[in-house]
């Protein structure tokens, strides 16, 4: 009864958050009091244009004034939409197509510092419409405008150094604690039954359909949009930090010795709308036809379009995960992954895991599930994973949140290791 009790008032407590909800309604009523003063402003100054009454100054602070008004329009957004997803309920954007670029990260401390910017911004056109207006401005408010600017961006600036560390520290409590009440982890329980059919038709063929290899041509990757990703000492620096084993890239993929192969789909990879739309890539064939190859390339091209990248083989993740595990931070470990849109897992098949490896891939797995990308390779067909994982639910569980958003690309063809060498002894 204890427990119920304690329960029952938790849970209310935590009901209590949707008392906020009509203070956001309320900053949206505020919003259209602004959306109404720019319109009224600019009104004025076409006006003024017009009769020819405007000079330069009176023009500059006119825009300054609108400048303002925009700024604190945005401020507004970011603290309604941005505060709303944070303490009171989740607003379910992602993967629409007007997400904004913050929302996909935002938490706590991510908006602090995004509004300590954006106070910094309108002081900013504030003391600039001062200087502009210098004249009918004294010195003391100059002065004391000055000084108060520079607060902000002394605040801002402290915001921005504590945030990293908190922030570090608030994602590995989350994803120990699961929700937003700190209730079971987020990731699902596996409960499909173990005689359940796995998600691939047929044990060795290939799920995209086979077509003549006939190589279109390469799309380039698509860039983020920010300069400083664009750089190239930026793009190596990601590409060292992946832990790639080799250089590789799409056009040099040697096709002549596969007997299907999909230009097509690996085209459309290529300019990695999956690592936008947070969708896998799996590449199923025997040693030896480039699975590895494909994977690598396409981990380069998404460093060099600005995308955070990490590469692994399945044992190289299982080892990383265990020791995390052991150490009590397994959670953190698998939020500090989330800064990757990108994780590759190679080599699945080759080594046997354990019930509790799998159960860690499967962590992993679940984890990026609709949340982010990753491509896998394996010698296996789907069918045969059962071989390395067990015949359990956990691995059918594995199996469904892997492979439910992705491209499944099937390689058939001769080893090219092998191309040169006479297994069966002939001279």
């Amino acid at each position: 009864m204890r427990s119920y009790a304690a329960s029952s008032l938790g849970y209310a407590l935590f009901a209590t958050r949707w008392l906020q909800a009509p203070l956001y309604f309320g900053l949206v009523a505020a919003q259209g009091v602004y959306v109404y003063k720019f319109f009224n402003e600019l009104w004025h100054l076409i006006q003024h244009i017009v009769s020819g009454q405007a000079d330069e100054t009176m023009v500059m602070l006119a825009v300054l004034k609108l400048v303002d008004v925009v700024m604190i329009a945005n401020l507004l957004i970011m603290v309604i939409v941005g505060g709303y997803e944070t303490f009171v309920s989740r607003i379910g954007l992602q993967g629409h197509r007007d997400q904004p670029e913050w929302l996909s990260h935002v938490n706590s401390n991510v908006l602090k510092v995004k509004l300590a910017t954006a106070i910094v911004g309108i002081s900013s056109v504030h003391l600039l419409q001062m200087f502009v207006d210098v004249a009918h401005t004294s010195q003391h408010a100059l002065l004391w405008g000055t000084v108060i600017h520079m607060a902000f961006i002394l605040s801002a600036a402290i915001l921005a150094y504590m945030s990293g560390p908190m922030e570090s520290a608030g994602n590995g409590h989350h994803e120990t604690g699961g929700g937003p009440a700190g209730g079971a982890p987020a990731e699902p329980v596996a409960t499909e039954p173990a005689g359940a059919a796995l998600p691939e038709p047929a044990p060795t063929a290939p799920v995209v359909a086979e077509v003549p290899h006939a190589r279109p041509e390469t799309v380039p990757p698509q860039s983020t949009g920010n300069p400083a990703v664009r750089e190239g000492s930026s793009a190596e620096s990601r590409i060292r930090a992946a832990g790639f084993p080799a250089r590789k890239t799409l056009e040099d993929f040697d096709d002549e010795h596969q007997r299907a192969f999909d230009w097509e789909t690996i085209t459309r990879l290529g300019a990695l709308d999956f690592v936008e739309a947070r969708r896998n890539a799996v590449f199923l064939g025997p040693p030896g036809t480039g699975k590895t190859h494909l994977a690598v390339a396409l981990g380069i091209r998404a460093c060099q379009a600005g995308h955070d990248v990490a590469f692994a083989t399945a044992t190289e993740w299982v080892d990383r995960l265990t020791a995390a595990q052991s150490a009590g931070r397994l959670g953190e470990e698998l939020a500090r992954l989330d800064r990757h849109t990108l994780l590759v897992i190679d080599e699945i098949g080759y080594v046997p895991f354990s019930p509790d490896e799998t159960r860690l891939l499967f962590r992993l797995v679940s984890h990026r599930y609709e949340r982010a990308s990753t491509i896998v390779t394996s010698d296996k067909p789907l069918a045969q994973w059962t071989e390395t994982f067990g015949d359990g639910p956990v691995t059918y569980a594995l199996l469904d949140r892997l492979v439910h958003h992705a491209d499944v690309i099937g390689l058939k063809g001769d080893s090219f290791r092998l191309r040169d060498h006479d297994l069966a002894g002939r001279r």
